[in-house]
């Protein structure tokens, strides 16, 4: 939602605030562009235009209406959603306002109820007709020279009059509305406007949306590529879904995908292909919440760093989160524990089997903390005498670097790689700055886990119990797949990892084009291969998930940056970075026009993935990597950590990153636009290979071009001047 103020015989434009208002009526329609600005072409949450009194001229943006809270509550059985918002609106003027609330509505949604109370009397609202209001969009761009409000050609809406809102007073309303959701490719898709807010004249103190599902079939994918949410099952048919912040301007709408499958294994895909380069698709793979009969039996080994740096608190944690470890393993499981300083001590010679977890727990009592740090034979006599044919869960913590034995960080990753067999998962946890990141994070990679840094304020054994809650119960291990049908290639993560019960498995990829494929899905399960067939997975021909792309350039980006961490700054790696980063708008270290310009004097780098996107004026899209932005962070230290962290992330993303929110960058759909001059030019532009066809704004030839590409409308809702491509063909839209 955002408060838009307006007054009496003005009306809102970026470039003209006043000029004579033809009707209440026409300035709520056209106010209704300001929902959305450079974002997906679709409703919006409530707002409300504000009219301050006729003897108070206050200029439309300092009505100071503000929003207490917005509160989302949505039920969904099956396909059916109720939707109930809640919002409060706050007079912090020192006189009455009056306005006009709105709430742009989804498509086929029916308001059920509308509740605002004034006086003990209950306000009625009504429905904008969609027609209608497109004949007036255009309208209004042809004769206010503003192209924004192109954003909403064709929705309809609800409004409702407020009556004054008193100084220092509050006004509520709570709205209703009901929507039969749609299903594509087994998955079923809520979307909630929620991304006006961003417009909002202050932050909003909280913002809340809360989702209760049900079905009558098993629920297997939840996913929400829009917002961190959490994820709460009760059963394998209900769970709870929800989302919070406080002071924040939320910048997108709220997007939640969900399944409905009785497969012991449900697989679902959604995919995107623009018009003349391959497609981009997401694959879920989602296990039961809880193993199906016994999970698959593993062994687990615990590598404990007992060096002197390692006493005090950080060994209270340690401990406990070993002992959580032993607390939960599985009926059939076997466990070992290494502890190691300037020397390496076995619980036992063998995986001990779960009768001797006592035992172990007592050895884990008496680990005091002394010596040097010998990583690389810890972890040798970690994986020595591993059952090649039982999957092997190896947790190494340490809070050091290599200070005694073999203390070359690439030996020690030679000397694991020649000894782990394939049936070993190695994952890392960092304590502290002072870890080599490098080799922490090359290890892992090595034996096709995953690393984690604990940092000094946060709690060991909650970061170690955490992720062993996640693998604790693995279903299916050295994990294929294979398409027929359909090309793919490009996949993330790479390799696969194993699949654990109550985890979610999301793949990005890309595809040659659009067709019907079957998915064979392959792993092992207590040393005997088991497949899975799916057949009729439809790649799209055309269109498709906008957010698809991004997604999958973000976890690209970070495996890339990964490599060169590791690796060296090789020019085909770093290039491959730079354009893509340049394509989809996403900051890294080389990406120049995303970069802060103290940077380009060598000032500090951003982890990737975080950096500022404050955009250097001389720089445009394209444009050369700077040598002075991309430095080393070093092996060790806090900025190694920030670096390895963010990279992770990248790698690892479920949830499309923000766009870079400046004036001189924009995410729209699919495509980045950057600002050159006054032009907003889509990145996919080249005039070397490109002539575009020169279009004068608000021309005949301007809406006639509307007409037949209405996916344009929202790439030239950015400006005046804006040069954009279209399945090959580019358009230089200017006055």
């Amino acid at each position: 939602m955002r408060v838009m103020p307006a007054r009496p015989g003005v009306t809102v434009s970026h470039h003209i605030l006043q000029r004579p208002l033809v009707t209440l009526g026409l300035l709520l329609i056209l106010l209704l562009y300001m929902l959305i600005f450079a974002a997906h072409p679709v409703s919006a949450d409530g707002f409300i235009i504000p009219q301050p009194p006729v003897d108070r001229p206050v200029p439309w943006r300092d009505v100071p209406l503000t929003i207490k809270y917005h509160r989302v509550s949505v039920n969904i059985e099956d396909q059916v959603a109720t939707t109930k918002v809640d919002q409060v609106f706050v007079n912090d003027a020192d006189f009455a306002v009056e306005g006009t609330y709105i709430f742009p509505l989804p498509e086929d949604a029916a308001v059920s109820g509308f509740d605002m109370w004034v006086d003990g009397k209950k306000l009625e609202g009504k429905l904008l007709a969609r027609d209608e209001a497109r004949r007036i969009y255009e309208d209004i761009v042809r004769r206010q020279k503003d192209p924004a409000l192109l954003e909403y050609m064709g929705r309809g809406a609800f409004q409702a009059r407020i009556f004054p809102i008193p100084p220092r007073g509050e006004r509520r309303i709570e709205l209703a509305y009901s929507q039969v959701l749609t299903q594509q490719g087994g998955l079923v898709h809520y979307r909630y406007p929620l991304n006006t807010e961003k417009f909002s004249a202050r932050p909003l103190s909280e913002a809340a949306i809360s989702v209760e599902l049900s079905g009558r079939t098993p629920l297997r994918a939840i996913y929400s590529p829009s917002h961190q949410v959490q994820v709460e099952r009760n059963g394998d048919k209900r769970a709870t879904v929800g989302f919070e912040a406080h002071d924040v301007r939320p910048d997108r709408d709220f997007d939640l995908y969900y399944s409905l499958s009785s497969e012991a294994i449900a697989v679902n895909l959604l995919s995107y292909k623009p018009y003349d380069e391959d497609g981009y698709f997401l694959l879920l793979v989602t296990p039961p919440v809880e193993a199906e009969g016994e999970a698959v039996a593993k062994d687990v080994v615990l590598v404990l760093d007992t060096s002197g740096s390692m006493a005090g608190e950080k060994m209270d944690q340690a401990r406990a989160a070993a002992r959580y470890v032993l607390d939960n393993l599985g009926e059939r499981d076997r466990f070992n524990i290494v502890s190691f300083s300037t020397a390496t001590r076995l619980f036992s010679d063998r995986p001990a089997v779960l009768a001797r977890r006592s035992q172990g727990q007592d050895f884990i009592q008496k680990l005091q903390a002394a010596g040097s740090t010998d990583i690389n034979r810890a972890l040798l006599e970690a994986v020595y005498g591993v059952d090649s044919e039982r999957p092997t869960v190896v947790i190494f913590l340490t809070d050091g670097l290599p200070t005694a034995g073999e203390t070359d960080p690439d030996q020690i990753i030679a000397n694991v790689a020649a000894a782990a067999p394939r049936s070993v998962r190695l994952f890392a946890f960092g304590v502290g700055y002072d870890v080599d990141t490098v080799l922490l994070d090359a290890l892992s990679s090595g034996q096709r886990g995953t690393s984690a840094y604990v940092r000094p304020e946060q709690d060991i054994e909650e970061e170690v119990s955490g992720f062993y809650a996640r693998v604790s119960a693995p279903v299916l291990v050295d994990l294929q797949a294979t398409f027929t049908g359909v090309k793919v290639e490009d996949l993330y993560p790479y390799p696969l990892p194993d699949l654990f019960a109550g985890s979610q498995l999301v793949v990005a990829g890309r595809y040659r084009s659009g067709g019907t494929a079957e998915l064979r899905l392959t792993g092992q399960v207590d040393g005997q291969s088991r497949t899975s067939r799916y057949a009729g997975l439809a790649f799209a021909g055309r269109g498709g998930n906008e957010f698809i792309p991004r997604l999958w350039a973000q976890r690209k980006i970070g495996y890339l940056l990964t490599q060169i961490r590791l690796k060296g700054a090789k020019d085909e790696l770093v290039q491959e970075v730079t354009a893509l980063g340049t394509k989809f708008g996403i900051a890294t270290p080389y990406t120049s026009f995303l970069v802060e310009e103290p940077m380009l004097g060598g000032g500090p780098v951003p982890a990737p993935g975080f950096g500022s996107s404050a955009v250097p004026p001389a720089r445009g899209a394209g444009a050369a990597p700077v040598p002075a932005v991309v430095q080393d962070a070093g092996r060790s230290g806090e900025a190694a950590v920030s670096k390895a962290q963010a990279e992770a992330v990248m790698r690892e993303a479920g949830t499309v990153a923000e766009a870079p929110s400046n004036a001189l960058v924009r995410q729209v759909g699919d495509k980045t636009f950057t600002l050159q001059g006054e032009t907003w030019v889509d990145t996919a532009f080249d005039a070397k290979k490109i002539k575009p066809e020169s279009i004068k704004f608000g021309s005949d030839r301007y809406f006639k071009l509307l007409t037949e590409r209405p996916e344009i409308a929202r790439y030239l809702a950015l400006g005046e001047k804006v040069t954009v491509v279209i399945q090959g063909k580019a358009f230089a839209i200017a006055p």
